[in-house]
């Protein structure tokens, strides 16, 4: 199997799956392919900033914008691209197949994730057979893959609200207290009246439960009374 990648400077590559795997970092390469808008389609390409790495992310359709959104989320997440790579093997007959996952994330244990991006009608049969072979390419390299649908609706809600203020300004001088104030579990409405002023320590709140100051349960809808704690206070991302 091999691997096709851009390098930043826009230099076209095609090397051994294993040797791109290992050496090169495919997390700061350009899309191999482009993300065309096109007519009558709901869903237009676009582009995400990244609280990971604090740089935009062109994702190519919704599906592919919510699973950024929850990797850019995850803190074992160091840095995350769209379409950096393609893949290329031969299929039935010696026909080469060439396939581009949707999402790759560098881990921060230096090993990488592909992930392939399923719409809320499923993956169809031609995704899910070429999954086979990305997730064999993934597992020889060390790395991890998934073929993945939407997640709850609840819970791509809740984490959708919270990346509003994933911005570092959003954190503020108040962190710190925000964090001691979560030390014990309480609803989140009285750890911010115990703080202060309302407007000035919401955006707070919220940042910190995206950057994992804060843990509450995502599985619920966020709302004043859901109880929060700060695991690790001051543990920012």
């Amino acid at each position: 199997m091999n691997a096709r990648f851009t390098d930043p400077s826009g230099s076209e590559h095609e090397v051994p799956w294993l040797e791109a795997a290992g050496e090169r970092a495919l997390e700061k390469c350009l899309p191999v392919r482009l993300f065309p808008a096109l007519k009558g389609r709901r869903w237009a390409p676009g582009w995400y900033w990244s609280a990971t790495d604090e740089r935009l992310v062109h994702y190519g359709s919704k599906a592919m914008r919510t699973q950024v959104m929850m990797l850019d989320r995850d803190p074992r997440v160091v840095a995350l691209a769209c379409r950096p790579v393609e893949l290329l093997w031969r299929g039935r007959g010696g026909k080469v197949v060439v396939h581009a996952p949707h999402l790759m994330a560098r881990l921060a244990d230096g090993t990488g994730l592909l992930v392939d991006c399923a719409g809320r009608l499923g993956a169809g049969r031609r995704l899910v057979s070429r999954a086979m072979h990305v997730e064999a390419a993934a597992t020889a390299a060390g790395w991890h893959y998934r073929l993945v649908g939407p997640p709850p609706p609840v819970v791509e809600a809740n984490v959708r609200w919270l990346s509003g203020y994933r911005h570092p300004r959003c954190a503020g001088a108040w962190l710190p207290a925000v964090a001691a104030a979560f030390t014990v579990p309480r609803a989140l409405i009285d750890g911010v009246r115990l703080l202060g002023d309302p407007i000035a320590v919401w955006p707070v709140v919220f940042h910190a439960l995206w950057s994992g100051v804060l843990t509450a349960p995502m599985d619920r809808v966020l709302s004043e009374r859901v109880i929060a704690v700060a695991p690790q206070a001051g543990a920012a991302r």
